[in-house]
């Protein structure tokens, strides 16, 4: 028996598609948004109106049917051109969206999956907080019950897509509650955006990911309806770790585009740059740096569509997507540096896209779970 990794038909179509979408309509307009750290709303309200947001989540609701692995197709394709678009797709989908569809009553779907899947609404996910990082189970953000609301105090850092005119929703996690040992319930709770006492900053200087959404968000005796409790009271801090083992599936879908982008660039500069008369993609040195970099992106390419394909057939898939988001993330900053360094001093130039994805790369190494805390869950899968 074989193994035949050749994508169906409507997943090859889905690809070329955003491929398609990616290299006319992002990576010429995508260039002057990061350098002025704005946000591209016109670039993703066309991801909303094809569909992208919608991948993953039944027609019913109004999504396109599909599934994590058309996610992730989806967000290679775009993170070969650029990383800021595809977070904006991957955090509005499996941070935003997907709890909601996970976890929500029958009620919560209807009124929030439409627009969300449309795109019309950009969702966030509040779990990191300033004194907490990777120890997620150290919350200090509060909810306490009073009547029929939810009052919320407390703070989240590092927050994606949580202050853009289109975001409509953060699912936040706090302290509802002690269990007999004095140890933390944490839940889950929907805070639509503009509700009193909830407070966006001004968005972050970052490194890079400069064209995306990332804010520091607090709340001040924020009171919201009990029904907005997403699934059960003092699970969230469980719904949210399944949130996150899905979404490294996507992150590592990104970091492969990332990878394989900077093979793109670096393949066509070796080309047509030429030194001492003749294409530097002449020279030994350079093929083999490229071959290692086609290398890494074809393996981690793999990695992540196993763990997808585990995932969408209802099979254990939480080593086989830390593994993926481990392997892909390291390499994609490998090929990140290789790239600079192919370009030589260009490399080093905003207006080639090697320099966007250099800057980009790092990141990858640390959200939705550092490397660290990859290989923490790998050796617990293998018993330790």
């Amino acid at each position: 028996m074989s193994l035949d990794h050749r994508l169906p038909d409507e997943l090859e179509e889905l690809r070329r598609t955003v491929e398609a979408f990616a290299h006319d309509v992002v990576a010429p307009e995508i260039g002057a948004y990061y350098e002025q750290h704005a946000f591209p709303y016109d670039i993703v309200r066309q991801m909303g109106q094809m569909g992208l947001f919608g991948l993953p989540f039944p027609e019913e609701y109004g999504g396109m049917g599909g599934d994590y692995l058309a996610l992730g197709i989806a967000l290679e394709e775009l993170a070969r051109v650029d990383s800021s678009v595809a977070i904006t797709l991957e955090a509005g989908v499996s941070l935003g969206a997907m709890p909601v569809y996970r976890f929500g009553t029958e009620e919560q779907k209807r009124a929030w999956l439409p627009k969300l899947c449309s795109g019309e609404v950009l969702g966030a996910f509040g779990l990191t907080e300033p004194d907490g990082g990777s120890d997620a189970g150290a919350t200090r953000t509060t909810a306490v019950r009073e009547g029929d609301d939810w009052v919320i105090n407390g703070s989240k850092c590092f927050i994606t897509n949580s202050g853009t005119d289109l975001t409509g929703l953060v699912t936040v996690t706090a302290v509802t509650g002690r269990k007999p040992d004095g140890s933390p319930l944490i839940s889950a709770i929907i805070v639509p955006s503009g509700t009193p006492g909830f407070t966006v900053a001004a968005p972050y200087s970052k490194v890079g990911w400069n064209a995306s959404d990332t804010r520091e968000l607090s709340f001040s005796d924020v009171r919201v309806p009990a029904a907005n409790l997403l699934g059960e009271e003092g699970r969230g801090y469980a719904q949210f770790l399944r949130t996150l083992d899905e979404g490294r599936i996507a992150i590592a879908a990104l970091a492969t585009g990332l990878a394989q982008g900077c093979v793109d660039e670096s393949v066509k500069y070796a080309k047509e740059r030429h030194a001492f008369g003749r294409p530097i993609g002449a020279n030994q040195a350079i093929q083999f740096k490229l071959a290692d970099m086609e290398m890494r992106a074809h393996t981690s390419r793999l990695a992540w569509r196993d763990a997808a394909s585990r995932l969408v057939h209802g099979e254990p898939f939480k080593k086989q997507a830390a593994l993926a988001k481990l392997y892909s993330s390291e390499i994609a900053v490998d090929n990140a540096r290789e790239a600079t360094q192919i370009h030589g001093g260009y490399g080093f130039m905003n207006e080639y896209p090697v320099a966007r994805m250099w800057r980009d790369a790092k990141i990858l190494e640390i959200g939705e779970g550092t490397s660290e805390v990859q290989r923490m869950l790998i050796a617990r899968e293998l018993g330790f």
